[in-house]
């Protein structure tokens, strides 16, 4: 698994100073923050760029605004980009307040985002 644990630790505090009960499962070929059995956000090594990516999942509409914010792409999977889902470059969350900020969307979403099918 390819992610940058620094970053990792960055998200776990940041999960941990909001009081977000979460696990860590590893995923998308990095890893995962899970909260009430759904994926809430992640970390992980893009292949290409070798660039340590912060994955959130966030509502359709705030996935759709943060594509005019820096450093954001959306996640691509099979070639088409997936509703909800946005790549954050690391130096997009570079402080502690933009990192919390992209958590903390996460940690909103979560409660209205559907669990996976087991």
């Amino acid at each position: 698994m390819a992610y940058n644990e620094t970053h990792a630790q960055r998200i776990r505090e940041s999960l941990a100073s909001m009081d977000v009960n979460f696990l860590e499962k590893k995923m998308f070929s990095g890893i995962c923050f899970m909260v009430d059995d759904k994926m809430c956000c992640g970390t992980h090594i893009d292949k290409t760029s070798g660039l340590s990516l912060l994955l959130c999942r966030i509502s359709e509409e705030d996935a759709e605004n943060a594509m005019e914010q820096p450093h954001v792409t959306p996640m691509m999977f099979t070639g088409k980009p997936m509703k909800g889902f946005i790549f954050v470059e690391e130096a997009g969350t570079e402080s502690r307040k933009d990192l919390d900020k992209w958590v903390r969307m996460c940690v909103d979403y979560n409660p209205f985002a559907k669990k996976s099918k087991k």
